[in-house]
C-alpha cells in the first residue's frame, strides 16, 4: 500500500508516481489542503448536512492526512491505471476510489487555480491571457494522447484509435512556453482520430502579438496569424551505393 510518509523521503518514487518534484509536492500539498477544505468543510458531512459528532470520530480514512489524498489524485493522472489497481495501491475498494477521484478532481482544480498554473482552455482568450508576460513569445504546439480502455461500441473503437500511437486514445493540444516549459494552452479533449492540424483549426486559437510558434509534422499546413512559425524538417535519409 502506498503511503505518502512512508515515501515521503524517496525523492525518485515521488516524481515516478506523481510528475512532480519534492519541492513542487511540498508546494502544491498546503494549497490543496486548503482547497479541500474549502469544498468539504468540518462542519457539515459529505452530503451537505449539519454533523451529528466532530469530525475526527469514528474509523479513519484511508486518504488521510491531506498529503495521501494529493498523492492519490496525482498517481491516477500521472500514471492513469486501472481503478482495481489504484484499489490495491491505496487500500480501497474500487467503489471508493471512483468515488474519490470525483470528489479530487474538482479540488486539483482548484488548487491549481489558486496557484496561478492553470493552463488557458479557452483558445480565443489565449492572447489576452498573455499579455504583459513578454514581448516576443517563443511557443511550441503539440498534441499529445493518453490511452484510454477499448470501447467496447465499433464505431467509438474506430473514432478513438490512434493511428499514430497504434492504440485508443484521447487527444488535445497543448502550447508550451519554449523558455520557462509551462504549458499555457490546453484544448478541449477529443478523440484519437483527430489530426492535430483539425483541432488547431477548429479551435481557433488566437496568439499574443509577436509569437514565434514552433510546430512539427503534424501542423503541416497550419499558418495562424502569428509573427513567425518554425517547422523542423526531416533529414533527407542517405541513399546507398550500388555496386554493379
Amino acid at each position: 500500500m502506498l503511503v505518502y510518509n512512508q515515501i515521503r523521503n524517496q525523492h525518485g518514487k515521488i516524481l515516478a508516481l506523481t510528475g512532480l518534484t519534492d519541492s513542487e509536492f511540498q508546494r502544491l500539498s498546503p494549497v490543496f489542503a486548503r482547497a479541500y477544505h474549502r469544498c468539504y468543510s468540518n462542519d457539515v458531512t459529505l452530503a451537505g448536512k449539519p454533523r451529528q459528532r466532530l469530525a475526527g470520530g469514528g474509523r479513519h480514512a484511508r486518504l488521510d492526512p491531506p498529503e495521501q489524498k494529493l498523492l492519490f489524485i496525482l498517481t491516477y493522472l500521472k500514471t492513469y491505471p486501472l481503478h482495481v489497481v489504484m484499489a490495491e495501491l491505496f487500500g480501497l475498494s474500487v467503489t471508493r476510489v471512483n468515488a474519490w477521484i470525483h470528489r479530487l478532481l474538482p479540488v486539483l482544480r482548484d488548487a491549481l487555480d489558486d496557484l496561478g498554473v492553470l493552463p488557458e482552455r479557452n483558445a480565443t482568450q489565449f492572447a489576452q491571457s498573455q499579455a504583459g508576460s513578454a514581448s516576443e513569445h517563443r511557443l511550441i504546439i503539440d498534441g499529445t494522447e493518453r490511452r484510454r480502455q477499448r470501447p467496447k461500441n465499433q464505431e467509438k473503437q474506430a473514432l478513438h484509435y490512434s493511428g499514430k500511437k497504434k492504440m485508443h486514445s484521447d487527444k488535445n493540444v497543448v502550447i508550451v512556453d519554449a523558455r520557462s516549459d509551462r504549458i499555457d494552452f490546453l484544448s478541449p479533449t477529443y478523440a484519437g482520430k483527430t489530426h492535430d492540424k483539425k483541432i488547431a483549426d477548429r479551435e481557433q486559437i488566437a496568439y499574443p502579438p509577436g509569437t514565434v510558434l514552433y510546430k512539427d509534422v503534424g501542423f503541416q499546413g497550419y499558418e495562424p496569424a502569428v509573427e513567425k512559425t518554425c517547422q523542423a524538417k526531416k533529414k533527407a535519409a542517405a541513399r546507398g551505393t550500388h555496386r554493379s
